[in-house]
């Protein structure tokens, strides 16, 4: 049997490639490590990344919620009289409300979109505050000239009635010119009178013989009443009580209301106390009983006398 031994150059030979492979998992293990740690701080810096911008974008949405609810209780307050001056700022900020939604809504927004929708934001939010302060502004003017017009409609109105009691008063004042202006008989005699021989009338009482009535009457003096020519209406009435007239015969008195008249004639009125006479005959004879005569003028009644025939 051949017994081989181990020299010390083997030894040595063995002993420097141990330690090279020992070196090599060291570097190896250390270039892991190395790579892992790399790995472990970008990827922690990456998900710190986008949890910070994470919670920017939830930030910004929240800002833009209360941007909107604003919007929508500014728009409430007012029903659905908002200012018409408000409603086109009112659509522009809707749609820049819409297009930050939009870019929110993007995972891959980036610093710089959001720092520009933080931008636009802020202005959205000023533009909000600022159509929020014109139309509080807006309501108090609109408010302030509410009261103005009520003082003015509430003084139009105590003017009114001023005007219509005034009116009023002069109507009655009219009435009372008016009524007081109308001439008024100061004697009035009735009288049945029959035509002689020499044509000349004289009275008489029996029915069967007169030929007219005879009605004279004296107008007394009134320094309100307008001297010149007047219409002066007569009315008679027959023993039976019905008046003699012709449905067309018609005229006004103090009121506005129409009565009939049997017949009309005219003076001149000199405010003198001169005596008139007026002559009817009628379409009919005589009847026995009592005749009454109304005279009228300036719209009311002047005067009335009576007669009996036998």
């Amino acid at each position: 049997m051949e017994i081989r031994g181990t020299s010390t150059q083997d030894m040595s030979s063995d002993n420097k490639r141990d330690k090279s492979k020992i070196y090599f998992f060291l570097i190896a293990i250390s270039a892991l490590l190395l790579t892992n740690v790399y790995f472990f701080v970008k990827f922690k810096s990456s998900g710190e990344k986008l949890y910070t911008v994470t919670l920017q974008k939830e930030e910004l949405q929240r800002e833009v919620d209360r941007a909107e609810a604003e919007l929508d209780n500014l728009k409430s307050s007012y029903s659905e009289d908002f200012p018409v001056l408000f409603i086109e700022d009112e659509l522009a900020v809707r749609e820049t409300i819409k297009d930050l939604r939009f870019q929110l809504d993007d995972v891959n927004i980036n610093d710089q979109q959001i720092q520009t929708a933080k931008s636009a934001i802020q202005r959205l939010k000023n533009r909000v505050m600022e159509i929020k302060d014109e139309t509080v502004e807006l309501r108090l003017q609109n408010e302030i000239l509410r009261k103005e017009n009520e003082k003015l409609n509430s003084k139009v109105e105590e003017k009114s009635y001023e005007v219509q009691a005034l009116q009023s008063d002069n109507l009655d004042l009219n009435k009372k010119v008016s009524t007081a202006s109308s001439i008024k008989v100061s004697s009035i005699m009735m009288n049945g009178v029959e035509k002689n021989r020499k044509g000349i009338y004289e009275i008489e009482t029996r029915a069967k013989r007169i030929d007219k009535l005879q009605i004279k009457f004296t107008i007394a003096d009134n320094v309100l009443a307008k001297e010149g020519p007047k219409d002066i209406y007569i009315r008679v009435i027959d023993p039976l009580g019905n008046l003699i007239a012709n449905s067309t015969n018609l005229f006004h008195i103090q009121g506005g209301n129409k009565l009939q008249y049997t017949f009309k004639e005219n003076i001149d009125f000199t405010n003198r106390g001169e005596e008139y006479e007026f002559l009817w005959s009628g379409d009919e004879k005589f009847k026995k009983g009592a005749y009454t005569v109304l005279l009228y003028a300036d719209g009311s009644i002047m005067g009335r006398s009576s007669i009996v025939l036998k």
